[in-house]
């Protein structure tokens, strides 16, 4: 995967035009957020925007996992590069 593609998979969504779905949610649970002043619309939103970006995330990785293995096996036979430079 292209850096280009792998910085564009990573963006936040942009804002678009509203869509209406339905959710079916327990009970309980929407008449303690509506008593607690709770936004419905935006809980739901903020928790789908979260596990988009959670699977974004593990995607990113499971694609990525073979070059960060390479990096770290590089490192582990030749160092950190440029180490002798570093001032810490």
């Amino acid at each position: 995967m292209s850096h280009a593609k792998s910085l564009e998979q990573n963006a936040p969504l942009p804002r678009s035009p509203r869509r209406a779905a339905n959710v079916t949610l327990p009970d309980a649970l929407i008449q303690e957020a509506r008593l607690l002043g709770i936004n419905l619309s935006q809980a739901c939103e903020n928790g789908l925007a979260a596990a988009v970006s959670e699977a974004r995330a593990t995607a990113w990785l499971k694609e990525n996992r073979a070059a960060l293995q390479a990096w770290n096996d590089y490192v582990e036979e030749h160092g950190i590069p440029l180490s002798e430079f570093r001032q810490f």
